[in-house]
């Protein structure tokens, strides 16, 4: 699957939050890429500081990031449904981390 095709996975998956999630959303970019160079299995890595997190001393802070991994992601799926369903788990999952959700909640609620 090319890049542009994966991008618009991601992309899909975005439009599956509520307007009031994505517009509640602050300081933060979703980029796209290969793979981590220091986890190489890794499918997504939020960085940044959660918007649980801030306080009022909040300001001139670099956008968090958002980091889906295609290669990794690829690679566990068979076909481009699977690979749809993974794509979202992995999108929602780190952006549960922008608002602060930790992982033993999202595993047990379904997000990965």
């Amino acid at each position: 699957m090319s890049k542009r095709r994966f991008e618009e996975l991601v992309g899909d998956a975005l439009d599956l939050l509520p307007s009031e999630l994505t517009d509640a959303m602050s300081n933060v970019v979703i980029l796209v890429n290969d793979r981590d160079p220091d986890n190489p299995n890794l499918l997504g890595l939020y960085t940044g500081v959660s918007l649980t997190r801030r306080t009022n001393e909040y300001s001139g802070y670099l956008p968090d990031t958002i980091q889906i991994f295609r290669e990794p992601l690829m690679a566990m799926c068979s076909t481009e449904e699977q690979l749809r369903r993974e794509v979202a788990v992995t999108v929602l999952h780190e952006v549960g981390h922008h608002f602060g959700i930790d992982d033993q909640w999202l595993h047990d609620n379904g997000w990965g």
